[in-house]
């Protein structure tokens, strides 16, 4: 799933809040109360989540080789 696929009510979330979706999620999923149609609902929106943590990682990823290229061209002057 591309980031474009991300719904924007998740874009918007901190990882913070993802991280407090996802335990809220894994929660229910754990306990004997939900049923199969909740639990696959609930399982659609953990891999949404987790798309998107993906999609912090990458960004910081490249803010982060972006800022090393920098630094070794100036180390390298």
């Amino acid at each position: 799933m591309k980031d474009k696929n991300i719904p924007q009510n998740t874009k918007s979330k901190s990882i913070k809040e993802i991280k407090e979706e996802i335990n809220q999620i894994l929660e229910k999923l754990e306990s004997k109360e939900t049923d199969l149609s909740e639990s696959m609902n609930d399982y659609a929106r953990l891999i949404i989540l987790n798309k998107r943590i993906d999609s912090f990682f990458k960004d910081r990823n490249k803010e982060i080789s972006k800022i090393g290229k920098t630094n070794e061209k100036d180390f390298n002057k």
